[in-house]
């Protein structure tokens, strides 16, 4: 069993393909015999994420700053919740109790915990696997800029091997 630590939107509002792509990986990881680390909330696709994991035998574990226990709408219904004081700390939880990285599609929040393990572990400083989930090619814009980093040499090539890319979750979950 593996512990994955989801990565995606909290925003109310997005495309309902957002949402069924967040309830299909929680399916996945419960199918799996997963634990979700989560963000702690329950709206939106990390709500969907959580409750769809559950509903598939998965125990959930969400880490929620007490700031954004009200703005976010605290997963009351996971198996462990814990309040942190700060987003420094739900994120060091959270990343210490993964075994993965999976990111889907989301905000500013998405993008700074994906680009912060993905950095930690292209020096080194963990060996778990970072996956992007990119079904429809949200994530291309991001891609070609980094591309063009590393072409000016700002980015490691071997940091950029080490990020994995998928477009389906079948392809993400063969990674874990």
């Amino acid at each position: 069993m593996a512990s994955v630590c989801v990565f995606c939107a909290s925003a109310p509002g997005i495309d309902p393909s957002y949402l069924q792509l967040a309830a299909e990986v929680g399916a996945r990881i419960g199918k799996g015999g997963h634990r979700l680390v989560s963000g702690g909330g329950r709206v939106s696709m990390m709500g969907e994420v959580a409750a769809a994991a559950r509903a598939h035998g998965a125990r959930t574990l969400g880490v929620i700053p007490q700031h954004l226990v009200d703005y976010e709408v605290a997963d009351t219904d996971s198996d462990e919740l814990v309040v942190v004081e700060t987003m420094r700390e739900r994120k060091a939880l959270m990343d210490a109790s993964a075994d993965a990285f999976l990111v889907l599609p989301g905000g500013i929040g998405t993008l700074e915990e994906f680009f912060e393990v993905w950095t930690a572990g292209s020096l080194g400083m963990h060996p778990k696997p970072v996956i992007v989930l990119d079904p429809d090619g949200f994530y291309a814009p991001l891609w070609q800029f980094l591309e063009s980093m590393i072409e000016r040499g700002f980015v490691r090539p071997a940091a950029w091997q080490r990020l994995h890319r998928v477009g389906d979750v079948e392809a993400a979950f063969a990674l874990l």
